[in-house]
């Protein structure tokens, strides 16, 4: 109802509406879509030497399962909560500050999974490397991001805890998931992570932390990391990565 001094008041109107969040990130027509990211050449294999104890991986092309055809199949074996860290350059942007992580997971029953990191990393034109890390933590049970506590040129990398829970552990196994990572940048590095989604659940971060290293890297370089950590004196795990596309604009 519309009331005003000198006016009579309006009739009544009723309307009901329904509000819902979106079940997937929000892609603006102008992006550039990196797809099939899985399935490009020259991943590069190696243990974090960040984490503890020792891991080995291996990366095999499958077709079942799969969800477009062409699955890459990671299979880690790890003592003492070893990481190992699978890494690609995909790209050469140095000037994108938007970027959407989308990917398909799918987790074998049985592995042994303590983090699943996702990563994203570039070059940006002053020459710093901004790191975009993500990872769904066993140990804290929720999405964690990191940053960057130290300075540009002596780093010192810390990994903060969204509310957005999360746990690899408890994951359906046998089964694909859908993960959605968004996040953005500055011209002097700072990163805000935005909102992540799992299976069409949205959960909202909207932290900005500092996240520029000065590391020497090629100009404009786009690298992603997928990293499996694993949990206990010992274990293994197979992972598989479908439909991995990497949206930036």
């Amino acid at each position: 109802m519309a009331v005003a001094p000198g006016y009579t008041k309006s009739g009544l109107a009723l309307a009901q509406y329904v509000i819902t969040t979106p079940k997937s990130a929000i892609i603006p027509p102008n992006a550039t879509k990196q797809a099939a990211v899985h399935n490009m050449p020259n991943w590069r294999i190696k243990h974090d030497p960040a984490t503890p104890g020792t891991s080995t991986g291996i990366m095999t092309m499958v077709s079942d399962p799969s969800m477009t055809g062409h699955a890459e199949k990671f299979d880690t074996t790890f003592t003492n909560g070893g990481g190992e860290l699978y890494s690609l350059s995909y790209a050469n942007d140095a000037d994108a500050k938007n970027f959407v992580y989308d990917a398909q997971v799918w987790i074998d029953a049985g592995s042994t999974i303590s983090n699943l990191e996702m990563d994203n990393n570039q070059v940006i034109p002053n020459g710093d490397t901004v790191i975009y890390a993500f990872q769904c933590s066993g140990y804290a049970g929720v999405w964690e991001y990191s940053a960057n506590v130290g300075t540009r040129t002596s780093p010192i990398v810390k990994w903060l805890r969204s509310t957005v829970p999360c746990n690899p552990a408890n994951w359906t196994p046998n089964q694909w998931h859908h993960v959605q990572i968004s996040y953005s940048r500055d011209n002097a590095g700072n990163v805000t992570y935005h909102s992540v989604w799992l299976d069409g659940v949205q959960g909202d971060i909207n932290q900005t932390v500092p996240s520029a290293f000065t590391l020497g890297w090629a100009s404009g370089v786009l690298v992603t990391n997928f990293q499996v950590d694993g949990i206990g004196a010992t274990g293994s795990s197979t992972l598989y990565l479908d439909d991995l596309a990497i949206y930036r604009w």
